[in-house]
């Protein structure tokens, strides 16, 4: 037999703030109709004054958790992905623990920008193999509002703010891809494109900063390590496109979800889609729409699932998991 860590619940959390794209019309030189056609964004969600990263990620973790049954003492560990943390340290995670109660176990963030949810799932399942922990709750959350320069409408336009959460399980499996729960993970970056996507500050550099962005180039890369990225990890364990029964990618503009899909030679009608609703919420963005596929009634028990992701660093990768 062997191990697996198997999605036993799932939930997220959207700011009730919704902004719609006629919203920056009176600020900024754009349109809905711009917004919509160069990135499928309709609207999206922004936190509260007094809303937090760690905030948003507690009412997810809270909804994933009812969602499996279970209480905050049920969990071994906290593995948060965020790349817009409340302070500096101590982690968001830490905070979401103290928030749910959970008075044992560990907690910790995860940093890779967009591609910030893959690599925690793939750190939350090394946990798991490892006898580390038999159940994780794993979050992606951001409040990217507060990072964006309000007069560049080539990037405020497209991030929100949101949170996911799944709580993964330890299972018996026979080994094969047929089981439930994380089946392979392939995780990669490249530090030589961080002028593709970054922000301009930081504690070191002793400013904020603002979320700078070439988006053509990001494009260009995208499409071609995302496809690439989701076959290597279907391939690690015998399986092709043709086996997938969903995608859900990085919910970062539409026509890169397009781009992948084809590339992938999968139809959209398999792939879920969130982005014109959510925008670009960064690390949170697969989980948000993990958990809004299945309130669709899309993702059912058994299905094969890849989701894949790309951001700052560059970094991306992609877990195939059966639910």
């Amino acid at each position: 037999m062997t191990g697996r860590a198997v999605v036993v619940g799932v939930g997220h959390y959207l700011p009730s703030r919704v902004v719609p794209n006629a919203e920056f019309e009176a600020t900024l030189d754009t349109t809905d109709e711009w917004i919509r056609s160069r990135s499928g964004i309709e609207r999206r969600h922004f936190a509260a004054d007094d809303e937090t990263t760690s905030d948003l990620a507690t009412h997810a973790a809270r909804a994933a958790l009812a969602d499996a049954g279970m209480e905050a003492g049920d969990i071994d560990a906290i593995v948060l992905a965020t790349s817009t943390a409340d302070l500096t340290f101590p982690s968001a995670a830490t905070m979401v623990q103290a928030s749910l109660g959970m008075t044992r176990g560990f907690a910790f963030d995860v940093q890779a920008v967009c591609a910030g949810f893959v690599y925690a799932l793939a750190n939350a399942n090394a946990l798991i193999l490892s006898g580390q922990a038999k159940r994780v709750l794993v979050i992606g959350a951001e409040t990217f509002s507060r990072i964006m320069d309000w007069t560049d409408r080539s990037t405020c336009v497209l991030f929100g703010d949101g949170a996911g959460a799944l709580v993964l399980e330890e299972q018996e499996g026979t080994g094969s891809s047929d089981d439930r729960g994380i089946l392979a993970t392939d995780l990669n970056s490249d530090g030589r494109h961080r002028d593709l996507l970054y922000v301009d500050g930081g504690v070191s550099t002793q400013s904020t900063g603002h979320l700078r962005m070439q988006g053509n180039q990001v494009f260009r890369h995208a499409v071609e390590k995302l496809a690439k990225t989701a076959e290597t990890a279907l391939g690690k364990v015998g399986l092709h496109s043709d086996d997938v029964d969903w995608i859900v990618p990085h919910q970062a503009n539409i026509r890169i979800i397009q781009g992948t899909a084809k590339k992938m030679g999968l139809p959209m009608d398999r792939v879920v889609v969130t982005v014109q609703d959510h925008g670009n919420t960064s690390a949170a963005s697969i989980p948000l729409a993990l958990s809004v596929g299945k309130a669709r009634g899309q993702l059912k028990q058994g299905d094969l699932v890849v989701t894949e992701a790309i951001g700052g660093g560059l970094a991306w990768g992609s877990v195939v998991l059966r639910w």
